[in-house]
């Protein structure tokens, strides 16, 4: 089982290569962007799909809103790399529920391709998403109640960090019931089934309470 967790996708190109069996041109990319539809600027996506386009990499781009388990088995039924990009984190839990994508994830898993989420995608692994709400709860919700997570990776996830977070995580510190993890936009987190690593530039971060 690998899981590249991510804050950005730019930096994907950084991790991603060393990972894949085969040459990084040759491996097919399921690119799932449905959590861009809960966003309004849809900048970051546009840069993400030149970058990919730029480098050569064999991408499909895939909404999985309106789609059945057979239709999501028979797009994925080829790649090697499924890449959930960021958005938000609750339309993207909602669409996963409702067309049954998380059976998907776990077959994708169990038969070897690799998991990358960025943001968004990579709360999703997470026993809960409740890391989305600390910056600020006022994003639409989508009729999403429940919270929990996929429950992948052992601990929870905080992207795109910077100190002025600080006061935010050390106050949700105080109330989670599982390990927090931290990273920039310039890291990631490597699971390699037991195994965590930290990628990327930068020590690991760290808040003492």
């Amino acid at each position: 089982m690998k899981i590249l967790l991510t804050s950005s996708g730019l930096f994907i190109p950084k991790f991603l290569p060393a990972i894949v069996k085969k040459p990084i041109e040759q491996a097919k990319i399921g690119w799932v962007t449905t959590a861009s539809k809960g966003v309004e600027d849809l900048t970051y996506l546009g840069q993400h799909r030149d970058m990919m386009n730029e480098l050569g990499w064999n991408f499909e781009e895939i909404d999985i809103d309106g789609k059945s388990q057979a239709e999501l088995r028979k797009l994925f039924s080829d790649k090697d790399v499924v890449h959930v990009e960021g958005g938000n984190t609750n339309y993207l839990l909602m669409a996963i529920r409702k067309t049954g994508f998380d059976q998907i994830i776990k077959e994708l898993i169990e038969r070897g391709v690799i998991y990358v989420g960025s943001s968004a995608g990579s709360y999703i692994m997470c026993p809960t998403i409740e890391m989305a709400t600390w910056k600020k709860d006022n994003k639409p919700r989508y009729g999403l109640k429940d919270l929990t997570g996929l429950n992948y990776v052992p601990f929870l996830l905080f992207a795109h960090y910077k100190p002025e977070y600080d006061e935010i995580l050390k106050k949700a510190l105080k109330n989670i019931k599982y390990p927090l993890k931290i990273i920039t936009d310039k890291q990631a987190i490597l699971v390699d089934d037991k195994k965590v690593e930290l990628l990327g530039e930068g020590e690991e971060i760290k808040l003492n309470l």
